[in-house]
């Protein structure tokens, strides 16, 4: 057959997707490797996608997405972070994914790089170089594993566009402060760059506050990706949403059209009672994540089994290096085969994550007991 184009081979394979795929065609595996919220959808969220699909609410709508939602995510970021937007810089996308794909595709050429975390969520590597693009990594280090401004500066070249920015963070749970955040966005103006702020998890915050970039933003550098899959468990119903600095307009009507042309109706249906709708569920699903990070805690802490305590997301980061033997993917494998436990390996979100692993927060108490004290304890 004709060959493939030469940098499709450069998308880093998953490593969580391999743990995922092979815990499938097993037997009573307590699955805590993909962050997959385990709280049911609030009836008036159910009933407004079922009520769009039985009303034929089925035709194609605006590339944007519905004016309701658009404006609902509006008036939510106005209300919850202060920030000003309207509704021509707001855009519906099949999830946080596509929003990553979206802004990257606005900002990278060939051979541009993108500066991500590492550890960090592994679109965030993948999206660069499925556009020809290179994401260089900046290390996270314990014991914060806070951004070195510093650091980062130092990595930036004639060919740096962006630089990625996660709070709260996937895999590891920080909450970036008002301060970091604000270090990064001036490295970013001195260096005429763009930040794709990823805040998908921003309502399941425990420590702290969240504070968004697009807020101390003050001169329209920030694309902002947000998502109602984690915070309203809806990660099967593909809504979320980019925000955009003025003047994009037209452009992203294009981009819209030649990706996706727009988003499911129901779909959005959905989301917009989410957004509008009574927010006890999110309350209720925060609320259990922190309980199981006190039990997990508490487990790992009878093992002597070190962990990074999260602030805000649903993962709880943890140190496997005395068992892991310097190849943590290969070690999570064998986990898996052996007592039927689904981790993710550190190692799928960086070089940094080695030696480490991420387990979902999301997840029954018992699944949680269950698959930690499988891990080896430490001398």
């Amino acid at each position: 057959m004709p060959r493939i184009a030469h940098h499709i081979d450069a998308v880093p394979a998953s490593g969580i997707r391999r743990i995922f795929e092979i815990a499938l065609q097993l037997d009573d595996v307590a699955m805590l490797a993909v962050g997959e919220p385990d709280q049911p959808v609030a009836q008036h969220i159910l009933d407004a996608g079922a009520a769009a699909w039985l009303a034929d609410d089925t035709s194609y709508g605006p590339n944007g997405g519905l004016p309701a939602l658009r404006d609902a995510f509006v008036e939510q970021q106005r209300r919850e972070q202060g920030v000003e937007l309207d509704r021509e810089r707001v855009w519906v996308t099949v999830g946080g994914t596509q929003a990553i794909h979206l802004a990257m595709t606005l900002v990278l050429q060939p051979g541009d790089e993108v500066l991500v975390p590492d550890p960090g969520y592994t679109t965030f590597s993948m999206a660069p170089a499925m556009l020809s693009a290179r994401a260089v990594p900046y290390a996270l280090q314990p014991p914060t594993f806070l951004p070195d401004v510093d650091a980062i500066r130092a990595l930036v070249t004639d060919r740096t566009r962006a630089i990625v920015l996660n709070t709260p963070s996937n895999p590891l749970g920080v909450v970036l402060p008002r301060e970091t955040i604000q270090a990064i966005l001036d490295l970013a103006r001195d260096h005429d760059l763009w930040v794709v702020s990823d805040e998908v998890y921003e309502h399941l915050v425990w420590a702290g506050a969240h504070v968004s970039p697009q807020a101390l933003d003050g001169d329209g550098r920030v694309l902002g990706v947000h998502s109602v899959s984690k915070s309203y468990a809806m990660t099967g119903a593909r809504v979320g949403f980019l925000t955009v600095p003025s003047g994009l307009a037209e452009r992203m009507r294009t981009l819209q059209e030649a990706i996706i042309s727009c988003v499911a109706s129901p779909d959005q249906r959905a989301a917009l009672a989410a957004l509008t709708g009574p927010q006890d569920a999110v309350a209720v699903a925060r609320e259990h994540y922190r309980a199981n990070l006190e039990l997990a805690a508490g487990i790992l802490a009878e093992a002597g089994i070190p962990h990074l305590t999260p602030d805000g997301a649903m993962y709880l980061w943890i140190d496997v290096s005395h068992v892991s033997g310097g190849d943590v993917a290969a070690w999570a494998e064998r986990l898996l085969l052996q007592d039927r436990v689904a981790v993710a390996p550190g190692s799928a979100f960086g070089r940094s994550g080695e030696g480490w692993i991420r387990i979902c927060l999301a997840a029954r108490p018992e699944t949680i007991e269950r698959g930690l004290r499988a891990l080896p304890t430490r001398p």
